[in-house]
């Protein structure tokens, strides 16, 4: 295992977090802009485990305010 990584339960309502619908649809596949446009912009939040940013916290597993 990496240094730095860690692994955890994800709440019930992980299927809302930009991680989960981005990886659920591959890295082959196309993401559906629209939805995830109000999701991202503007960017308040970032995700310490992958790195994504979100306006909500409520859309990151392990969200930082930006400042």
């Amino acid at each position: 295992m990496e240094k730095g990584l860690t692994f955890r339960k994800m709440p019930k309502a992980h299927e809302n977090h930009l991680c989960y619908m981005i990886a659920r649809k591959g890295l082959l596949t196309t993401i559906d802009v629209e939805r995830v446009k109000p999701l991202v912009s503007p960017a308040n939040y970032m995700c310490t485990t992958c790195g994504r940013v979100a306006a909500k916290a409520e859309n990151l597993c392990d969200p930082i305010k930006l400042e």
